[in-house]
């Protein structure tokens, strides 16, 4: 007998009016219609809450705003069926199903770990984004049987592990990962032994010391963007992120040129103090995350 093919990690979610909605890793719950599932109520945050997969379970993960399960503020839900999570007072959601398959597919390019595909991601600018680009190389998604991909104008067709997909200049290996695998690690430290960090987040300042050694001080967008990530649990989708440091911008585009920008400025400080490039961490996907190790140290007065 063959083995089940690699599976989805989803959980279907009951919102306030009834709908149900379909989320995976990565997927937001919020305010805005942009939102995987939007709560179109005022005392619901813009990004209120994160579908994380962690440790071969699926979690929701608070951003901006709180969760509550049996009337107790909670850090963290494991979801299981029958739960109803609160966003606000009067504000519910209903957990109707979770799926958690022994394997998801992946792609692993030639540097990094193997990537989990979990919604619609695109190929796009030799990386994988999260959701549907129309300027793509190829695009990936679920008919939650099998998993398809469609380069350029070729058709659509069903994706298996061991083959090599190459677009837009780039190359990735699709493999199979057990779902123990494929949630974000602990601490991404792999074995390195890092000094502690002392990270103390003002937002418009950041201040960054380790033991024997002066502050540095990180200020403007970047301080805004540690702050922002200190804030929140876990990785968080990008575009999130960048709606933060500039609510005022839609045109999505833009959004992530600035944040790359950032980025890319945050990094070259880091490097020229000697402070871990990976304090701030993109996977790939689309997702952003402060890479915490177990010896650091954060207070947040943001």
């Amino acid at each position: 007998m063959n083995a089940p093919a690699p599976g989805r990690a989803h959980v279907v979610l009951r919102a306030p009016d009834g709908a149900l909605h379909e989320l995976v890793p990565g997927d937001l719950i919020g305010r805005l219609w942009t939102s995987a599932l939007p709560v179109p109520d005022g005392r619901v945050s813009e990004a209120h809450a994160l579908v994380s997969l962690r440790e071969g379970q699926l979690l929701l993960l608070p951003l901006r705003g709180a969760l509550a399960v049996g009337g107790e503020v909670v850090h963290r839900v494991v979801l299981a069926p029958g739960q109803r999570v609160a966003l606000a007072q009067g504000v519910e959601l209903e957990v109707v199903a979770v799926f958690l398959p022994s394997s998801v597919l992946a792609l692993k390019g030639t540097r990094g770990p193997p990537e989990a595909l979990a919604g619609v991601t695109s190929v796009a600018e030799g990386r994988l984004v999260k959701g549907w680009r129309d300027d793509a190389a190829a695009w990936i998604w679920s008919t939650g049987e099998t998993w398809l991909v469609r380069t350029g104008a070729e058709p659509a067709r069903p994706l298996s592990p061991g083959e090599v997909l190459v677009a837009g200049g780039a190359r990735w290996e699709v493999v199979e990962l057990a779902l123990t695998q494929a949630g974000p690690d602990a601490t991404r430290q792999r074995g390195e032994v890092a000094p502690a960090l002392e990270i103390v987040a003002w937002y418009d300042s950041v201040h960054l010391r380790r033991a024997g050694e002066g502050v540095v001080v990180l200020s403007g967008r970047a301080a805004r963007l540690v702050s922002e990530l200190v804030a929140m649990p876990g990785p968080v989708p990008w575009r999130t992120l960048a709606g933060q440091l500039w609510p005022e911008e839609e045109d999505g585009e833009l959004l992530r040129g600035r944040l790359d920008v950032v980025l890319s400025r945050l990094r070259r400080t880091l490097r020229a103090h000697g402070i871990r490039e990976d304090l701030v961490r993109t996977d790939g996907t689309g997702m952003v995350e402060l890479v915490r190790y177990p010896q650091d140290v954060i207070e947040d007065h943001s």
